[in-house]
């Protein structure tokens, strides 16, 4: 079998070793060279040669001229040896030329960059991104040129694993995300589209093909145009109602947080930025009558006009969709305000004594307003009956009327009134009411208690058919009412069923009337009573609704309703916790609590024995499960003693086993369950607090706009009446067909001029703001750039005008900051991002996973073999050397076989899988079909690669034959595995003068010579480390590798190193190698 290196190097081109890599560790070179292998093409740009880094360096300080220049000779270079130059190379950090003009917004750099045909990738996105407008209007219309219709944009073509946007990201999502106002401008003036998102329920094949491709990657997308949709510039510049599309968006995003819990903390900050950008816009307004205008705005009704009725369309649509903040701003609430006190002139400015005197008298009079409304709406009584505060007051009188009933009843107040004050025959017919009472008929006062609850539930039925079931179900308190309804149903029907019986009875001459302590344990009379008795619960907590319009008892109300979630959130797990603990004590105990109720009901007939009290007492506590689960749930309170557990018959185990679980159980409901309910309700109340202001005014004014609604005046009972008065004033509402279209354009005009002002200072506060912010470090930075462009572009007009510049050029080496120096360093010094090749960390860490599989193999076959640790130790010392600096040679040594690597092409292996994934990388699999232009043009490219590998390789057979006829000799072996280029001397020598750079010619003709005076390496030069930066009139030199020393040469004296350069001092030039001058050839393909 072959050694590993001859395999490696069968598989590319084979070089002469270099001087410096003679002498190393063979595994070393081989492991980089199989790390290089690996690497990506974008890997591979990065990469760069000394030329590609001046280049990349000049562009990122600004000097225009010099980029020409070097852009001038790289095209030269490419024409002598392809491939040598690469204008679209990248910097460590992956940004290419016009990358970093764009970050810097150099658009005479740009413009240069452009007009040599780089390749513009992503710049359009980067450019929008930065916000940098003018570069983005000078990119467009370069993609407008070189674009062809099917073929995908510049910033889809590259790799999309590397690319620094993904792949859904377009030119006016991008913008929108940075509300850049002006570029979502530019970009729709000229057409560009925005792709809507479908549904989150959509299941169309392209939503179905993508999820099953790549959820998350489906989902990220989703939310990027969203994002989008959200921005506050694009909904300015594309809708023409902006309310309407921001609570439509509301809905959406607060659909898809309680889909798509993942990204639930995404849509709600969506959500609130869509929330604050309606606040904003409302904010706008400057006069009631746009406030009135914006909020009347009905699509489908009549146009508002000043002293109308205000039906508040658009507010309703706020309400609806939840727009918390806008409904609670100040303007929105001014206008309620005004509202809900028309009708009481200054009585916002009374006193609070002075309130309630107006408030008692009104409520006092409510059935004359009631009743003037029915026979006179016109008259004042009648007429006050529409205004909202007064037809709050008097349904609130005439509840507060129909809970007085409940009282009368619950406390039999009339019965006490009868003994007190009534004569013999009244006493007798209580007497008789209290014998009947199991079926007798109801008294005056539940009679009237029917009525009123007949009436709210016309009121509700009403309320349910104007509104739909889904809004009805929204208000809670409608939630609430149904149920109160539901048990005074339930209890007229019980009252009814029980008269009937009775009357039956009577017919039938059949004894009905009985004890109260004889009737059954569900006689309908002793259900009603409680349904009656959870009815009148209902009916007394709605009060807490009525105080919701008190500023001091609202936010209480509103806390309240928040921690009601909490406490059903609560007892869920408590009843989790109670029916495991119920289980586990009922299995233990049913048995011995069977004894006890055998014990306790002992006498003949099943009677209960006296005797045994403590008996009858406990054998209910664990007799069934439902009965342990109550006991259980007393206990919560105290209520339960441990007397309990003494059952008959019981065991000392059973009884110590079944405390401890009865200890357990309280530890976990009262310390853990409990303070978690109160941490639960703190944490409520706490984010009440925090908004308490906000959220009280929205549920204050769902309750005002209540009664803004024209209809139910009438409260319960007075609704039950017929209303004569609106029979007898009616109004004709026939409106001719052009009167409405008239109508109908006035309302959409006066709408949409008044939106457009309010849009008009929207953005014009908002560029105001981006004016008025504070310089910060890119202020700075661009203030920086735009002087070193200066100083170059300066200092070239002197130099072309033939005027003495001095040292002035020198200067222009140093840069302005430190943030800049570093970008610099990490470009000159070869800071790339992956992984360092070479390393061993992997195979270490697979040693590591090795021998501890081999040790649960050994502890499987019971080997107990006792393990030397010291040879261990010694073994991986040996394996695994400590070196904690390193060495600048193998540093040298890896940067020149990256070089090499890049320049010969090797690591570019075309199998099949890469060229798939070139294709994908060049868009040909975008769609759902493959595109036949683009891979034509994919395959055209990677033709082209093919034929400038085949041509190096012709190169390196001319060598080879070279070699084998003796013009080439050397010690290396030709065939080993190495690239092309090979680094210079490790240290470089002292410079001569700046002004003349000794230069080595670039060909010489091939010459016989001695085995020992050939150089072994005839080879380009490439700079084992980064070249210090040049002046801009000085081109880069071309220094020779040193030779290698043979025995008629004399040996080479020391090079010490050059001492460190000073920002103020010229940069020093490596100088040319000592040695005979090395022969170098020229042929396709070899330099």
């Amino acid at each position: 079998m072959a050694p590993k290196e001859e395999q490696s190097g069968r598989n590319h081109l084979a070089m002469p070793m270099s001087p410096i890599e003679r002498g190393d560790s063979p595994s070393l070179t081989n492991k980089i060279q199989e790390d290089l292998l690996d690497l990506d093409q974008d890997e591979v740009e990065q990469i760069l040669n000394t030329q590609e880094k001046n280049f990349l360096l000049q562009v990122e300080r600004g000097d225009v001229s010099t980029v020409k220049k070097i852009l001038k000779k790289g095209s030269k270079d490419n024409d002598v040896t392809p491939d040598s130059f690469n204008i679209n190379c990248k910097d460590p950090l992956g940004r290419s030329a016009i990358a970093i003009a764009i970050e810097n917004e150099n658009l005479d750099m740009i413009t240069v960059l452009l007009e040599e045909n780089i390749e513009s990738g992503d710049s359009l996105l980067r450019a929008i991104s930065e916000q940098y407008v003018e570069g983005v209007e000078l990119l467009l219309m370069h993609e407008e040129n070189v674009h062809k219709a099917g073929e995908p944009y510049s910033w889809e073509r590259g790799n999309r694993d590397r690319a620094t946007f993904t792949p859904d990201i377009t030119p006016l999502i991008l913008a929108a995300h940075n509300n850049n106002y002006e570029i979502i401008k530019l970009l729709l003036d000229r057409g560009a589209s925005l792709p809507m998102p479908h549904d989150i329920k959509c299941a169309c094949d392209e939503c179905l093909v993508s999820s099953a491709e790549d959820s998350l990657r489906h989902s990220l997308s989703r939310i990027n145009a969203y994002r989008a949709l959200t921005s506050p510039s694009l909904i300015c510049l594309s809708s023409n109602d902006p309310l309407i599309t921001s609570f439509r968006l509301s809905e959406e995003l607060n659909s898809l947080a309680s889909m798509e819990k993942e990204f639930v903390e995404d849509y709600v900050a969506l959500r609130n930025q869509v929330q604050k950008f309606t606040m904003d816009l409302i904010e706008e307004t400057r006069t009631r009558t746009e406030l009135e205008i914006v909020l009347n705005y009905d699509p489908q009704g009549e146009p508002y006009k000043k002293g109308e009725f205000m039906h508040l369309a658009r507010l309703r649509e706020a309400v609806a969709s939840d727009q918390r903040k806008f409904v609670a701003h100040s303007n929105v609430q001014q206008l309620l305000g005004q509202v809900w006190y028309d009708g009481m002139p200054g009585f916002k400015r009374l006193g609070p004594l002075a309130q309630l005197t107006e408030i008692a008298k009104i409520g006092c009079l409510f059935p004359l307003y009631c009743f003037a409304f029915l026979f006179a709406p016109t008259s004042s009584f009648g007429a006050a009956m529409k205004k909202p505060f007064i037809k709050f007051i008097v349904h609130s009188a005439a509840y507060c009327c129909f809970l007085l009933l409940l009282v009368i009843v619950s406390l039999r107040v009339e019965t006490l009134v009868m003994e007190l004050l009534g004569n013999e025959w009244m006493l007798q017919r209580l007497r008789q009411a209290e014998r009947e009472s199991r079926g007798g008929f109801p008294s005056v006062v539940e009679l009237l208690i029917v009525v009123f609850v007949v009436g709210f539930i016309a009121n509700e039925l009403s309320s349910l058919w104007e509104e739909g079931l889904s809004e009805f179900i929204k208000d809670l308190w409608n939630i609430v009412d149904f149920i109160s309804y539901f048990f005074y149903m339930n209890w007229i029907f019980l009252r009814a069923t029980a008269w009937f019986l009775s009357q039956r009875a009577e017919w039938y001459g059949e004894k009905y009337y009985y004890p109260r302590e004889m009737w059954p344990y569900f006689d309908p009379i002793l259900i009603s009573e409680g349904m009656f008795g959870a009815a009148n619960i209902l009916s007394f907590l709605k009060l807490v609704h009525i105080f919701g319009v008190n500023p001091h008892m609202g936010p209480l109300q509103v806390a309240l309703g928040r921690m009601v979630i909490d406490i059903i959130k609560f007892f869920f797990i408590y009843t989790l916790v109670l029916f495991a603990f119920g289980c586990g004590l009922n299995q233990m105990l049913w048995y011995y609590a069977d004894l006890d109720m055998k014990k306790c009901y002992s006498l003949p007939g099943g009677l209960p024995n006296p005797e045994e009290e403590s008996s009858c007492e406990i054998w209910r506590r664990f007799s069934n499960l439902f009965e342990t689960s109550q006991s259980l749930f007393w206990a919560s309170f105290g209520l339960i003693n441990l007397d309990v557990f003494e059952l008959t018959g019981i065991k000392t185990f059973t009884r110590f086993w079944s405390l401890l679980m009865y200890g357990s159980y309280n530890v976990i409901n009262v310390i853990v369950l409990l303070n978690l309910l109160i941490a639960m309700m703190s944490n409520s109340y706490a984010i009440i607090c925090a908004q308490c202001d906000v959220e009280w005014k929205f549920a204050r004014s769902k309750l005002w706009m209540s009664y803004f609604e024209q209809g139910h005046e009438m409260p319960s009972p007075f609704n039950l009446l017929p209303n004569i008065g609106s029979l007898l004033t009616t109004k004709s509402s026939v409106t001719r067909e052009s009167i409405r279209k008239r109508q109908d354009s006035f309302r959409d005009d006066q709408y949409q001029g008044i939106m457009k002002n309010l849009v008009r200072r929207y953005v014009t506060k908002m560029q105001r703001k981006n004016d008025e912010r504070t310089v910060n470090e890119d202020d700075i930075n661009e203030v920086k750039q735009d002087i070193s462009s200066f100083r170059y572009e300066l200092l070239n007009v002197l130099r072309m005008n033939n005027m003495n510049t001095g040292t002035a050029h020198e200067k222009l080496e140093t840069t302005f900051g430190k943030k800049q120096q570093a970008r610099e360093r990490r470009l000159m010094k070869g800071f790339n991002i992956g992984m360092v090749e070479g390393v061993d960390v992997n195979r270490s860490l697979a040693g590591m996973v090795k021998k501890s599989m081999n040790l649960l193999a050994a502890f499987k076959i019971k080997q107990h073999k006792k393990k030397d640790w010291n040879r261990e130790v010694r073994m991986s010392k040996r394996i695994y050397k400590t070196d904690h600096i390193g060495s600048s040679r193998t540093s040298m040594k890896r940067t020149s076989l990256r070089q090499n690597a890049r320049a010969s092409g090797s690591i570019k292996r075309s199998n099949a899988w890469k060229t798939v994934q070139y294709y994908q990388r060049s868009g040909v699999f975008m769609g759902e079909e493959v595109n036949a232009a683009i891979l034509q043009t994919a395959r055209q490219e990677l033709d082209d690669m093919e034929k400038s590998n085949q041509q190096y390789g012709r190169g390196w057979k001319k060598v080879k034959a070279l070699h084998a006829e003796g013009h080439v000799t050397g010690n290396s072996n030709p065939s080993s595995p190495t690239t092309d280029q090979q680094p210079r001397s490790a240290t470089p020598s002292k410079q001569p003068s700046a002004a003349a750079p000794d230069k080595q010619p670039r060909t010489a003709a091939p010459s016989k010579q001695s085995p020992a005076q050939t150089p072994a390496n005839q080879q380009k030069q490439t700079p084992s480390e980064p070249a210090p930066a040049k002046s801009p009139s000085q081109p880069p030199p071309n220094s020779a590798a040193p030779a290698p020393k043979s025995p008629s040469q004399p040996p080479a004296k020391p090079v010490t190193p050059a001492p460190a350069k000073s920002p103020s001092q010229p940069p020093l030039k490596p100088a040319a190698s000592s040695g005979p001058k090395s022969p170098t050839f020229k042929s396709q393909g070899w330099l």
